[in-house]
């Protein structure tokens, strides 16, 4: 069947995917009608509003989605050890020790990785599946009006990130250090701003690549945002940081650096105006990327009053690799469900066979549904991703590290409840989003990267505390076996 039989037979009904579990039943609020032959058509006025899609969606299977998400994922993964080996190492570093809230400030400016990047990587994948970069005027003007709209989005979320890192330092110590406030907001905003820059060209280049290799970019894009993207941005985070800390005795260098970065907001904003998808984000996209980084900056609270504390050795190193590998799971799965309702959906209109708003957890991972398979499969890279990552580690760092039996198991077990709940969170915002005629691509990944943030760092310290008290009740207990054994 060529493209041009397949698209007309979508048009008629019968273009659904074949894949198993998928009812070959037209969505629900079109209208249809049958034709002299007994065939089920769309009137005309629906089939000129039909999306022109470029591309017919690939006959995916569990072993095809495996394939091209398990090396991004190691690869990802490898990436994030290596971005918990280095915050391990800049927390000893003379502005980590002197600055407590630049901890606080971690979890948030890595998260954007989610709330941008990623966010980013999926809205270019939708375009590029659905075959909207495919003519070279289109993609020049998608891709710019992307890039500049990631550059609003960071500055002005660099310096909110800032500010409630101050926020939540000044409540829990009931203080407020006012020679931090320039270096902590000098130094968020330009990260974030370098960050977004580094990571959105190479967001594009993938993308594009994927697209021309004729791999899934959904199953790649996503996953090498997170790999590289806390890499990048703990180490812009602590070489700026440093550098004002060095300078902290002139005091103009950060109010200047702020300043000329915010004068360059309105330059990106009407670089961002050419494309009217963007213009709405630009407009209506703030909630979720703020409220995302308010939800991350409570799981750098916890990391920054854990992290010296002894029982919690280890809390710098494995922070960034739990709270990855979720984000880089729910953002794969959230990209995917977004993908597949652009191509067989319009905004505000549910396929029938996902009309539930809140689908049962069985189905979401137990159907034969696609995106029921590729749930499955992402949460069965949990387990053996961890266990690698967790091994990488221990061979680097044995000396910081607990070789505990309990702990590990907590440890997996904590990542596992991680995932299975943004997944299923993922099914059941993506749904809401549409409904609502939004786009998930843009709503929902960061609400759901801030949530993993939480997550993971809440029940990585919950690890932690109870690994200590198991192993101080078996020390007590064979402390006082032998104070009343025989003499």
């Amino acid at each position: 069947m060529d493209r041009a039989e397949a698209r007309q037979r979508r048009l008629e009904g019968f273009g659904r995917p074949e894949t198993p579990g998928l009812p070959c039943t037209p969505s629900p609020g079109r209208s249809i009608a049958a034709s002299e032959d007994g065939l089920w058509s769309a009137p005309e006025t629906q089939q000129v509003a039909s999306k022109q899609l470029g591309t017919e969606p690939s006959q995916e299977t569990t072993l095809s989605i495996g394939v091209q998400v398990t090396l991004p994922f190691m690869f990802a993964g490898l990436g994030l050890s290596m971005a918990g080996m280095l915050l391990n190492y800049f927390q000893h570093w003379p502005v980590f020790v002197e600055v407590k809230d630049l901890l606080t400030l971690v979890p948030p400016l890595v998260g954007l990785k989610g709330n941008l990047e990623m966010t980013l990587a999926s809205r270019l994948s939708t375009a590029a599946n659905t075959g909207q970069i495919d003519d070279l005027h289109e993609q020049h003007k998608v891709i710019s009006s992307n890039l500049a709209l990631v550059q609003v989005q960071a500055t002005v979320v660099g310096l909110l990130a800032a500010l409630a890192a101050l926020l939540l330092g000044a409540v829990s110590r009931e203080e407020l250090d006012l020679t931090t406030v320039g270096l902590l907001c000098a130094s968020s905003v330009l990260t974030a701003f370098l960050a977004a820059l580094a990571l959105g060209m190479l967001m594009v280049c993938i993308v594009i690549g994927a697209r021309k290799l004729g791999v899934n970019p959904d199953n790649i894009a996503t996953p090498i945002a997170a790999s590289l993207g806390d890499l990048i941005t703990l180490s812009i985070l602590a070489l700026v940081s440093s550098f004002f800390y060095k300078y902290k005795d002139n005091w103009y260098l950060t109010p200047l650096v702020c300043m000329a970065f915010v004068a360059l907001t309105p330059v990106w904003g009407m670089m961002a105006k050419q494309s009217p998808p963007i213009v709405k984000i630009l407009k209506f996209g703030w909630f979720p990327i703020i409220l995302a980084m308010v939800i991350s900056s409570f799981g750098g609270l916890i990391l920054s009053k854990t992290v010296s504390e002894p029982q919690y050795r280890g809390m710098a190193i494995f922070t960034p690799i739990i709270c990855g590998v979720g984000g880089n799971l729910v953002a794969i799965q959230t990209s995917r469900i977004s993908t597949y309702l652009h191509i067989w959906s319009t905004p505000g209109v549910l396929p029938l066979w996902m009309n539930k708003m809140w689908p049962d957890p069985c189905s979401t991972f137990c159907s034969s549904e696609i995106n029921s398979m590729s749930a499955r499969v992402l949460l069965f890279l949990v387990i053996p991703g961890h266990l690698i990552f967790f091994l990488v580690i221990y061979l680097v760092e044995g000396h910081s590290v607990t070789s505990s039996k309990t702990f590990v198991v907590l440890y997996l077990l904590a990542g596992l409840i991680q995932v299975t709940v943004l997944l299923y969170l993922a099914e059941v915002m993506v749904r809401l989003t549409w409904h609502q005629a939004l786009d998930p691509d843009s709503h929902c990944i960061p609400y759901l990267t801030g949530l993993g943030d939480l997550l993971g760092t809440g029940l990585l310290a919950l690890c932690f505390l109870v690994n200590w008290l198991l192993r101080s009740r078996a020390e007590l207990d064979g402390f006082a076996e032998l104070v009343s054994g025989p003499p």
